[in-house]
């Protein structure tokens, strides 16, 4: 099992090692910065961190030397002309105004993916799929899906259709933009590729990226007034189980959804008797797809452990049962909000961290937690390394 947790921060980037049997953390690099994602290239051994500075921007940072020093990447940045239709943000009473073309900056890189061959993905704000075949050299926008028709067509090449499909998320500061946070690629073919955008649904490509699809029935988004509608679901985060492809995960704005045929469909598995509805992370047993993990909040708009007391959700059979896991975790006035990055597993070892800059460690598949560090800045990505 892995004995190294990277974890992005509001304030920087933690390299957290398994030490005489302790987890220690450290700062590892970007000091003050903000970090939305930090993962390790799993064929390199490459660290990569997505940094969203407050005056610079978002940049793409790496590292080859284990987290010793960091050096900038390739820059992602929109090709001349890239533009989207995008809406302002809701009114208090919920309404959206009318869509407007506007011109595509990078405002947020919200995740990475790797896959075998020096490819790399990074998803954005505003819901961009940045695509790299060499290692991180250079990074070209797959116009598939940008232009795809679910969010009015090509306009690159005039107006498109006018009408979309993909609506904004307040997940970055400023525009009211959608953003891709999950991008999944199957271990059995890698021109399969799940993405998530919130808020629009999954698509997926079979193609490598040459066209792409919805992958939303049996979604359900109550605030839409057709709740079953293809398009216009928020998931949170969708995750696969590595052995098991075919089964994938997904937390979602109106519930929990887990699939057996690769996404083709979706079936709600929450439990409202055991807290198991709204949240943001999900982790999926890298050998059994029956096997997950989540860690429930109260509500949207409130945004606290439920009832004061932290704990994770587990199912083993599909979401049929789910079962609180709480030993060694506050069970009074806990405050804890954990975002859809930060929770992760790796062999029997979990992992999360929340926006109160408390870091949390299983090594017993979830059945009892320690504590690794609080007082942190705000947590943003947990991943094992």
């Amino acid at each position: 099992m892995s004995e190294r947790i990277l974890v992005g921060t509001r304030k920087g980037t933690l390299l957290v090692e398994r030490k005489s049997g302790r987890w220690r953390p450290r700062l590892s690099g970007h000091a003050g910065a903000g970090v939305n994602f930090a993962a390790a290239d799993p064929e390199s051994g490459t660290l990569w961190a997505a940094l969203g500075h407050g005056h610079w921007g978002a940049k793409l940072s790496r590292s080859t030397d284990g987290g010793q020093s960091w050096e900038d990447a390739a820059p992602i940045v929109f090709p001349e002309g890239a533009r989207y239709l995008g809406t302002p943000l809701p009114s208090e009473d919920g309404q959206v105004g009318a869509t407007v073309v506007r011109d595509a900056t990078v405002l947020k890189l919200w995740t990475l993916a790797f896959a075998p061959g020096g490819r790399i993905y990074v998803g954005t704000i505003p819901g961009g799929l940045f695509v790299s075949a060499d290692g991180g050299e250079s990074f070209e926008l797959n116009r598939p899906l940008w232009n795809h028709p679910s969010r009015g067509g090509d306009l690159f090449a005039g107006e498109g259709t006018g009408h979309t499909d993909w609506f904004g998320t307040p997940a970055s500061e400023g525009e009211f933009a959608p953003g891709i946070h999950s991008i999944l690629v199957d271990p059995r073919d890698t021109e399969r590729v799940l993405v998530a955008v919130s808020t629009a649904g999954v698509l997926e490509t079979t193609d490598g990226g040459k066209s792409w699809r919805s992958r939303n029935q049996g979604m359900i988004n109550e605030y839409q007034p057709d709740p079953t509608a293809e398009w216009g679901h928020d998931p949170h985060a969708i995750e696969l189980c590595p052995g098991q492809p075919d089964h994938v995960w997904q937390q979602n704005h109106c519930g929990v959804f887990a699939s057996t045929d690769g996404a083709a469909t979706w079936e709600k598995v929450d439990c409202l008797e055991q807290g198991v509805h709204f949240g943001f992370p999900v982790a999926v047993d890298a050998e059994d797809g029956r096997t997950a993990w989540l860690v429930p909040g109260k509500a949207d708009m409130q945004r606290m452990a439920i009832d004061g007391g932290l704990f994770v959700a587990r199912t083993e059979d599909g979401g049929r049962t789910w079962t609180q896991l709480r030993e060694g975790l506050p069970q009074e006035n806990a405050f804890d909000v954990v975002y859809r990055h930060a929770l992760h597993n790796h062999g029997d070892r979990l992992a999360f961290g929340s926006t109160t800059g408390n870091l949390y460690v299983s090594e017993d598949r979830g059945e009892s937690w320690h504590t690794v560090a609080n007082n942190l800045p705000p947590i943003y990505s947990v991943r094992f390394a």
